[in-house]
């Protein structure tokens, strides 16, 4: 039993810096689309133009869409657009906390 617990310990103090250098930033990769547009392509999936002036009309139409915006004002939640939700004043999940106290 002793020595169960002595090899978890172990495991845990080792797989940190083991999960560390695997995910260690990558660099961005230039492509081109088949537009023949330069893009800039990241390692968690996202992509940019490189021309500056395309970038900007990019993010104009992004911005249009109701996942990339936060929560409306007063409204709680939406710490991560697009993957939380916003709870309106007036909700019966608005301003509950953890729920952990006693």
């Amino acid at each position: 039993m002793k020595l169960n617990i002595v090899l978890a310990m172990l495991l845990g103090v080792l797989t940190p810096p083991a999960l560390a250098a695997e995910g260690e930033s990558k660099p961005a990769i230039e492509a081109t689309t088949a537009a023949g547009e330069k893009v800039l392509l990241h390692p968690n999936g996202r992509w940019e133009f490189l021309d500056l002036q395309k970038q900007a009309e990019a993010k104009k139409v992004a911005d249009q869409f109701p996942e990339n915006k936060g929560c409306p004002p007063g409204w709680q939640g939406g710490l991560v657009p697009g993957f939380s939700r916003c709870i309106p004043p007036g909700d019966k999940d608005y301003n509950r906390g953890s729920m952990g106290r006693r």
